[in-house]
């Protein structure tokens, strides 16, 4: 059974138990300024798990794109991704832990046939404000779950919200204790990990499949946990990891959504996977980084030092440090055919036009950092001795990695002392506590902005865009943008920065959209049906059956901007104010970003 047909399975599956199928929030949160990726299937369904009413009822089903800065560092066993689809439905104060556990494994057993003797399953142990989980307990034995595969845990393994455990939560977050779902796969206890083996041991015998969470509660400014006013279901189940338990295989990278990159990379590479426990964690890395890295840049992200750019600039180092480390000869060539190979394990979410782009910024960062590393060597030549200091600094300047560092010393015939490592760490240590003192503020909630300023904005950055097609011309599309209550940034495609007389056609162009007061609407349509009107639509981005066509001007009229989003948006362009262009700079090959306020 293909990964295409799980998904399909399990939308439907849903759908026969009376969900809706909704479309799933952009992975790159271009215009939220409290978090920087979709992380979570639950991120944009807050307000209505929090009671309000959602417009297509209260039970839902999709299948989001996720994307986890915090699984970077896990990156490397059988069963961690920076990047993946999580398979969810909810409840929003319908049914309950009854009926979702009873069609939890209903569709692991009867739809994708695994064995129910084969599973294991978590519960919640309760603490001094949570009641024990006894029936979630009592459920799974009814349905014929024996109890010696039933475990109880506590608030690290068994209760679920963005930020963690109840202690972890920020006042106004909301969350619950979870029943998780395993498959075992019969291998071998590693005694590495203690003498007993548990559905939560990471000897690679058991792996999560599905978590189904009960979302009950709000953190209060005062500490304490309250009851919502409904209850709610989360479900969340990797694709990947499913994949993986229904072709029977422990490590996800040996499933048909990675074995195809790997088996590229063991060619080109000149390795061989699991010949060795170093070689096969960095394959796992550079597979995993430059399948999320398509992906982000798919969604609109583009490689730089800050919010999603540095993360994603941070893959791609990585990558080409771990390939460096195996085999030099591997360059920037060979990623443009890894990342061929991953859009063609995706036919349904790129288009055919989608690979060279994302091709050419992968392979031009990688391209840039090699030069870094080349240029490492003899910056190290200058060195007598490399100190932990001297190491960090090489990281800091030149984004130079310490493993790289290390490499070098070796070849040169040097060590790096474990007393020089520790002081590295120190540093390193250093850096991360000022760098979480300063994205402290970054969690707020994960909602979309969507204040006036933000409004007006969104729909100023429609009228610049087709005010840049109108001035340049129609080679000019949209690579990204981010939002701010203070200026927007739009990211497009054009071989240079424009001159002065171009910047005042576009802003004048702008303004003149404005004065007319131009109305601002919006229509459903299929996306078929949005192109054939003359529709733009992000590069790269997956759209569902429906999308809202958002028009200023007459919608079947004369219309001056036409374009797919999912908003915020103002009802006329008269209250935008007027439009100012306040910088420009050019990003690599062939990409322009400009800087743009309202006044």
């Amino acid at each position: 059974m293909s990964s295409d047909e799980i998904r399909e399975k399990y939308l439907k599956f849903f759908e026969g138990k009376g969900h809706v199928r909704i479309n799933p929030a952009p992975l790159v949160l271009e215009s939220d300024p409290t978090t920087l990726f979709t992380s979570a299937g639950m991120q944009p369904l807050v307000p209505f798990l929090k009671g309000e009413p959602h417009p297509k009822g209260r039970r839902l089903v999709d299948v989001q794109p996720s994307f986890r800065t915090v699984d970077i560092a896990e990156a490397g066993d059988n069963r961690h991704l920076t990047y993946f689809e999580m398979l969810g439905n909810w409840s929003l104060g319908d049914y309950f832990k009854k009926e979702q556990l009873e069609w939890c494994l209903e569709f692991f057993t009867k739809e994708l046939g695994l064995a129910k003797e084969k599973l294991w399953v978590s519960v919640f142990e309760g603490t001094k404000e949570v009641p024990k989980d006894t029936e979630s307990f009592e459920t799974w034995k009814k349905l014929g779950i024996s109890e010696d595969r039933i475990f109880f845990y506590g608030v690290d393994k068994n209760w679920w919200s963005r930020s963690g455990p109840p202690d972890k939560m920020p006042p106004g977050e909301i969350g619950g204790p979870d029943s998780e779902l395993f498959i075992d796969f019969g291998t071998p206890h590693d005694k590495k990990y203690g003498e007993n083996c548990h559905p939560n041991c990471e000897c690679g015998r058991f792996l999560e499949i599905g978590n189904s969470v009960f979302i009950q509660y709000e953190k209060k400014e005062d500490g304490s946990l309250v009851e919502l006013p409904q209850k709610n279901v989360d479900f969340g189940g990797g694709l990947e990891r499913i994949a993986a338990a229904v072709e029977n295989e422990p490590d996800i990278f040996k499933t048909g959504l990675f074995l195809p990159a790997i088996k590229q990379l063991e060619g080109k590479l000149e390795v061989k996977y699991e010949s060795n426990v170093e070689t096969t964690k960095s394959l796992r890395i550079i597979a995993d980084h430059i399948k999320a890295s398509v992906f982000l840049i798919a969604n609109g992200a583009r490689p730089s030092n800050k919010l999603q750019g540095s993360v994603l600039r941070r893959l791609l180092r990585r990558s080409a440090t771990k390939t460096f480390l195996i085999n030099k000869g591997y360059d920037s060539q060979d990623f443009k055919s890894l990342v061929r190979i991953i859009v063609s394990i995706y036919p349904d979410y790129f288009r055919a036009s989608s690979y060279e782009e994302v091709a050419e910024v992968v392979s031009h960062e990688v391209l840039r950092f090699r030069r870094t590393i080349e240029r490492g060597f003899r910056e190290i030549e200058k060195y007598p001795i490399v100190t932990g200091k001297i190491a960090f600094d090489l990281l800091q300047s030149y984004g130079f990695p310490i493993e790289v560092t290390i490499e070098i010393l070796k070849e040169k015939g040097k060590e790096f002392s474990n007393e020089e490592k520790k002081a590295f760490e120190e540093e390193f240590e250093k850096h991360k506590e000022l760098s979480r003192t300063a994205s402290s503020g970054m969690f707020k909630g994960g909602l979309a902005d969507s204040s006036e300023e933000v409004t007006k904005l969104h729909t100023a950055t429609h009228l610049l865009h087709a005010a840049l097609r109108k001035v340049l011309g129609e080679h000019v599309s949209q690579k990204g943008s981010n939002i701010t209550a203070e200026r927007l940034r739009f990211d497009f495609s054009h071989p240079d920065k424009l001159t002065d007389d171009e910047v005042k056609k576009v802003e004048n162009l702008v303004n003149e959209q404005i004065k007319k007061d131009l109305p601002v609407n919006f229509e459903t349509k299929t996306l078929d049906e949005a192109v054939a009107e003359g529709a733009l639509h992000f590069f790269g981005e997956r759209y569902g059956k429906e999308v809202k066509v958002y028009s200023v001007g007459e919608p079947k009229g004369e219309w001056f901007s036409k374009e797919v989003c999912g908003g915020p948006h103002a009802l006329h362009t008269g209250e935008i104010g007027s439009v100012r262009i306040l910088k420009q700079e050019k990003l690599g090959s062939g990409v322009i970003r400009i800087y743009a306020t309202t006044e």
